[in-house]
């Protein structure tokens, strides 16, 4: 890609969130598309982290990390500290790699 694409790209993204900012109170969006639009930003992370999860260079990443992300979101759901969240996902992937699975 190149820098003309880049600085392009960045600026199309700031004039849509000033024109957003701008048109804030002029435009009225009904309760049901806003309901469609938090849905879609819920669904887009969901996709991005199911991707970062399972997947390695185009590849099924192996179940480790998929273990790891499992006990993250179940920590995060009781409500555990970030920190604590963090550090109980990444040891419980390094320790199934240790173990030897993949």
């Amino acid at each position: 890609m190149t820098w003309s694409a880049v600085l392009a790209l960045a600026a199309g993204t700031y004039l849509m969130r000033l024109v957003g900012l701008a048109l804030r109170h002029r435009v009225a969006v009904p309760e049901r598309v806003e309901r469609y639009i938090d849905l879609g930003a819920t669904a887009l992370l969901v996709a991005l982290v199911a991707t970062a999860a399972l997947t390695e260079a185009g590849g099924f990443a192996g179940w480790a990390r998929p273990a790891g992300v499992a006990v993250g979101a179940l920590a995060a759901w009781r409500k555990v500290p970030f920190v604590l969240v963090v550090v109980l996902a990444a040891g419980t992937t390094a320790a199934l790699r240790a173990l030897g699975v993949p």
